[in-house]
């Protein structure tokens, strides 16, 4: 539960958000009008039909020989600087557009209330917002959240008085391009993007018990005397992830069934659909650090009173991040939507920090660290879409930048497939991207081992992304190897050629594709053809002068260098190629030490992930402290700043890194368990091969482990409780083991 003892006065830092995936909205809590901040994933400017035109990020006139000659010079003179590098291959962008507010409802009281005993909360359990407060001896009560299975958000107020609920409900934008109607207890709001005609629209059903509804042709809605009332809103636009026009039907008849379904029921039994849906995927998952809430603390409060210690309210504040975590992808990722974005699912502005859009030289992947192994993998249906249809338009980026096969996606991308560049020097160039989304696919299959999703879903998208690497990669005069050129480690530095991000990327591409094809059957020419190109391929991983691992081919890395991105530690985590103990570990801790424990939101989460893949949990817990006493909003979303969500997955993430990890084909048991947790445990963590996995621990020793297999095969569990500290056994799918 997050909790707190006054209204929500700024959107970013205070207001609670609900979701079901597609629409999202932010609860204020404030006593003289409501406020309901709501947001459609997909009602986006630019692309298509955009005012100022659209070209998918692909050069507006031909360069021939334009990547060929700028390797030719990374050849001669090692390092390019990178305005020189956008000059030659970038380009001013146009048409990218912006994630947009839908707008505001406002449900106006008649008189301000003075209130005794206010309570805002968000049940993380019942997925349920709410505000409590007493006026004139009456308590009053509203709720809302996101029904997933309805496809609306509800909302509901009520008193314990007869007929004490009144209200007038009226609808704002900040733009100018809708209009709204109201009649018959339904407001109407619908109109088209001024800049590229994407038509949308949102209905708002009210219904009461008690009371007169009054409908205002003005577009208001009023309420009065009523003992209770709800409201129903549906809200879609005419987007379509189809390319290239990435249009479909008008949303008025999508709209319509959804609200006229959902205020067919009664609020009790929308309520109940909601919570059996939600539990469904937010109970899978328990987490005890001996952590006890106090009573009386609100949770801004709790934030600010964190030390990073061993105490009971501290690790009722990490247990609570952790899951905060999990109800965010809940929220912000369901089937049937667009993914998660840099905010997840809400904005409240027309111009939102980076457009609210899909970073992929982390961002997005980072969004979906946490679907595998704390047990949400339905949300991933969205990314899987996603990535799938950017492989159209990638494959024009490919042929036409590139004069190549496969699909490619740089930087930064939008719902319209812009998979081609800007101009910003240090963040417009990253063809790794595709291979690296293409990750997130293959764990999907490690995890959940069905041949079917790998054979449809993840490896065409695989083998297309292995297909332009194949084509890409140059051979490096200085060693003979093969690297990428030219190559940009996010985000400074100097391009030079086979940078070692960009090389474990596509080593990690590589890997997966080859096991994939293996499982599979697929042709043996292609895979020899992976096969000789991943043993030619330079692997990303040197030693430089200092003890460090490098992050350029050259030993080029600055001791005194604390930059927010350790890029070059791909390797380490979210790839699997760095295993604990050997050197590349160990060069891996220099790196890691020499940036320090600084950094943005997102930074600091990637780095309790890489602590944990070092087995160090103390250093783990210690940057989960930093994230949340310095990169923390009250309302407990991560700040990069500005917000950005994919801290909050990250360091849902990283807390499953410390307590279950299985990248290496073994499942381990409490790799990195911090001294500051020596009594808990975890109930439903997932692992690769088939294995949903319990574990309780005291003094800071496993005590107990829980392993119920969901396939039939091999699989090794280590762990200090086990004799020897390994067993191997032959799973058998709905079967559990223990150990104690």
């Amino acid at each position: 539960m997050l909790w707190y003892m006054a209204p929500a006065a700024d959107w970013e830092r205070e207001a609670l958000p609900i979701g079901n995936g597609a629409l999202g909205a932010m609860v204020y809590g404030t006593l003289a009008s409501e406020r309901l901040q709501f947001n459609e994933k997909t009602l986006w400017t630019g692309g298509p039909g955009s005012a100022q035109g659209y070209d998918h990020g692909n050069w507006r006139a031909p360069r021939p020989g334009a990547v060929d000659a700028v390797q030719d010079d990374l050849d001669a003179q090692r390092r390019l600087d990178p305005e020189a590098v956008a000059d030659r291959l970038g380009q001013p962008r146009v048409g990218f557009g912006a994630y947009q507010t839908f707008g505001d409802l406002h449900l106006d009281l008649p008189a301000a209330p003075t209130p005794d005993g206010y309570r805002r909360e968000l049940d993380l359990d019942h997925g349920i917002a709410s505000v409590a407060y007493t006026h004139q001896q009456v308590r009053f009560t509203r709720e809302f959240y996101a029904s997933h299975p309805d496809g609306v958000i509800v909302g509901r107020l009520s008193a314990d008085r007869p007929g004490s609920v009144a209200f007038t409900l009226r609808y704002t934008s900040p733009r100018k391009d809708f209009t709204t109607t109201a009649s018959g207890g339904r407001l109407t709001v619908r109109g088209a993007l001024a800049d590229n005609k994407l038509r949308f629209e949102a209905q708002v059903q009210i219904r009461t018990t008690g009371g007169t509804v009054i409908s205002d042709a003005g577009g208001t809605i009023t309420v009065t005397g009523a003992d209770s009332a709800w409201l129903v809103l549906a809200a879609g636009t005419d987007y379509a992830d189809t390319y290239p026009d990435y249009r479909g039907d008008d949303p008025h008849a999508a709209v319509t069934r959804a609200v006229d379904r959902a205020q067919g029921r009664t609020y009790d039994s929308l309520r109940a659909r909601h919570i059996a849906d939600h539990r469904a995927l937010f109970r899978r998952v328990a987490l005890d650090l001996g952590q006890s809430f106090p009573a009386d603390v609100p949770t801004d409060r709790l934030l600010a009173a964190y030390t990073a210690g061993a105490s009971a309210a501290d690790r009722a504040l990490e247990a609570l991040y952790f899951q905060y975590g999990r109800y965010l992808l809940i929220a912000s990722s369901r089937p049937g939507s667009l993914p998660a974005n840099l905010q997840g699912v809400w904005n409240h502005s027309t111009t939102p920090p980076w457009s609210a859009d899909y970073h992929v030289n982390i961002n997005l992947q980072m969004n979906y660290w946490p679907a595998e192994a704390a047990n949400l993998p339905e949300t991933t249906a969205p990314y899987d879409r996603f990535v799938e249809a950017l492989r159209a338009p990638g494959r024009r980026t490919a042929r036409e930048m590139f004069g190549s096969g496969g699909w490619v996606v740089h930087n930064e991308t939008n719902p319209y497939g812009f998979t081609g560049v800007h101009d910003w020097a240090t963040a417009f160039w990253f063809p790794e991207a595709a291979a690296w989304l293409t990750q997130q696919l293959y764990e999907h299959y490690r995890f959940g081992g069905s041949t079917d999703y790998l054979r449809t879903t993840a490896y065409p998208v695989m083998k297309e992304a292995a297909e332009f690497w194949l084509a890409n990669l140059r051979t490096d005069p200085r060693d003979g190897t093969l690297v990428v050129t030219p190559s940009y480690s996010p985000e400074h530095g100097d391009f030079t050629a086979g940078a070692a991000m960009s090389q474990q990327i596509v080593h990690d591409l590589f890997t997966n594709t080859l096991e994939a094809a293996r499982v599979l059957g697929d042709a043996p020419d292609f895979r020899r053809r992976v096969e000789q190109a991943l043993a030619d391929l330079d692997p990303g991983l040197r030693i430089g002068s200092w003890g460090q691992l490098q992050e350029w081919k050259e030993d080029l890395d600055d001791p005194a260098d604390e930059h927010r991105h350790v890029s070059h530690l791909f390797a380490l985590h979210p790839g699997r190629q760095i295993e604990p103990g050997g050197k590349w570990a160990e060069a891996a801790k220099v790196s890691l030490n020499a940036r320090g424990d600084g950094g943005t939101g997102w930074s600091k989460a990637w780095k309790i992930n890489f602590w944990a893949r070092l087995r160090d949990g103390d250093h783990a817990h210690k940057m989960l402290g930093e994230q949340l006493k310095s990169s923390t909003l009250p309302n407990l979303w991560d700040t990069h700043p500005p917000f950005q969500i994919d801290g909050n997955f990250g360091a849902t993430s990283g807390v499953v890194e410390m307590l279950l990890q299985s990248h290496h084909d073994a499942i381990e048991i409490l790799p990195a368990l911090p001294a500051a947790w020596p009594d808990g445990s975890v109930r439903g963590l997932r692992a690769r091969g088939g294995a949903v996995v319990d574990i309780d621990w005291a003094d800071g020793q496993p005590a107990r482990i829980a392993l119920t297999a969901t396939r039939t095969r091999r699989l090794t569990v280590r762990s200090v409780l086990l004799e020897d500290g390994e067993t191997t056994l032959r799973a058998v799918a709905g079967r559990r083991y223990e150990w104690r």
